[in-house]
């Protein structure tokens, strides 16, 4: 840590305790992912969040995976809290994991955290050998 009286919050430790070695993704802990009631539940809205700094690695080469993540959903009755997001991300830093696993499990686990009437998320995944990927995951009630 950077600022030596600067404790950790929980949130903190379980997304960092994948550092310093590689992990799988049923390592993810998912309770990571908190919720802040939608106050507004009568009103179809669209909340698009983006991440351009996501990282796995790829389990075949032991390379490094950087994509950027957008995450498009409706809510019902709970909103993505975006610090816990933010968590949740840079846990996958050291899980190998492929780029089509890992953007269904956060579907997966986000979908479960909040509810929404539906759910998108795409990762563009940057180029490896001239190849990019791109991945796109939905969810719906």
């Amino acid at each position: 840590m950077i600022y030596k009286d600067r404790s950790s919050v929980d949130i903190e430790k379980k997304a960092l305790k994948t550092i310093g070695k590689f992990y799988k993704i049923s390592d993810i802990d998912s309770t990571i992912l908190q919720s802040i009631p939608y106050e507004y539940p009568q009103r179809k809205i669209n909340i698009e969040t983006k991440c351009d700094e996501f990282t796995c690695v790829c389990p075949f080469s032991g390379l490094p995976d950087f994509a950027k993540l957008t995450i498009s959903y409706v809510p019902r009755k709970k909103l993505i809290e975006l610090k816990s997001l933010k968590y949740y991300l840079v846990a996958f830093r050291n899980v190998k994991v492929y780029n089509e696993h890992a953007v269904n499990k956060i579907l997966e686990d986000l979908a479960k955290a909040v509810g929404p009437w539906g759910m998108t998320i795409t990762g563009e995944f940057t180029a490896r050998g001239g190849i990019t990927n791109k991945i796109t995951a939905t969810w719906e009630k």
